[in-house]
């Protein structure tokens, strides 16, 4: 990191969870942007006691110390999760042209900015990859050196993005679906799938296409029907019927600080729940081709993606 300054701008988006927030910032303020684009939520009606959390959670933002443009997007009503993420990054992207995302609860390893600004570079004209995450889950399996690997899943958990990727694929509602469902284009996807994935001394039996087909299908299906108050699915979906890549790295960048009762979909602790972050090393071994990696998501899918 030494020497690495950060020209990518970040987007930070707040609820009111001051405590998780505060750490998130401190990690930010560590790695001075140049543009911080803050996205907030009101305090819903029926929890007064949220106006007060809300309100203490915005000022953290006011402690910017250093050279930065702060922009904020702060709305009026309670929008809920699904419209007011996906409402504040349209915002986001039609002031900048990419951008590195975190939520209030996503504490990213200080390498994690270099990591995405780097690839945000470097893939920036290739329309195969469509976000770049600091997600890993795959507790130390890997096919290569190389720092990163390319997936089918998206991973929101700290993320970075382009707007001509948001912009011209994004679809909060899901628009494609009744064609995609009806045509059963999940079975083209997901059924190619293998059965069966080699663990670290053994193998192990995993969630085949036929499963993965019927847990998307419920997923798409639910979100589409407004059942989920979510933004990333639709993201998800909207990439994945373009064939659409993501760069996931080969270690850990960010963990997810906000298991528990004020969290809005994840209360109950699981082991995605505060899962250690490690350092990314520089420079930074690229692919000299562009694959995706069948086995890794073949073990996300099971290890993330399943009822």
């Amino acid at each position: 990191m030494s020497g690495f300054q950060l020209r990518i701008p970040v987007a930070l988006i707040i609820f009111n969870r001051p405590d998780t927030t505060q750490q998130v910032f401190m990690q930010i303020r560590k790695a001075k942007p140049r543009q911080l684009l803050v996205i907030a939520d009101a305090p819903r009606n029926e929890r007064p006691d949220e106006v007060e959390k809300c309100a203490v959670t915005r000022a953290i933002v006011e402690r910017v110390d250093w050279d930065c443009e702060v922009l904020k997007n702060y709305s009026d009503i309670n929008l809920g999760c699904g419209k007011r993420v996906a409402s504040g990054l349209d915002w986001v992207f039609n002031i900048v042209e990419e951008a590195i995302i975190l939520e209030d609860d996503c504490l990213p390893h200080l390498t994690f900015f270099q990591f995405c600004q780097e690839l945000l570079e470097r893939y920036r004209d290739d329309g195969r990859v469509m976000s770049i995450s600091g997600n890993n889950f795959g507790y130390g399996r890997r096919r290569t050196d190389h720092s990163y690997y390319f997936s089918r899943y998206t991973q929101m958990w700290g993320w970075a993005t382009w707007r001509k990727i948001w912009q011209r694929y994004y679809d909060f509602n899901m628009k494609l679906w009744p064609e995609v469902r009806d045509n059963h284009w999940l079975f083209d996807i997901f059924a190619s799938m293998q059965v069966e994935i080699l663990g670290e001394k053994a193998e192990c039996k995993v969630n085949g296409g036929e499963s993965a087909v019927q847990y998307w299908y419920r997923i798409f299906e639910d979100t589409y029907n407004g059942k989920i108050d979510t933004w990333d699915y639709q993201f998800f979906f909207s990439c994945l019927v373009q064939s659409g890549l993501h760069i996931l790295p080969n270690v850990n960048l960010v963990s997810n600080i906000g298991f528990g009762p004020e969290s809005t979909h994840t209360r109950c602790k699981n082991h995605f729940a505060d899962v250690p972050v490690m350092a990314m090393d520089f420079p930074l071994k690229h692919s000299s081709y562009v694959i995706r990696d069948a086995w890794a998501d073949e073990y996300l899918q099971m290890l993330n993606f399943r009822s």
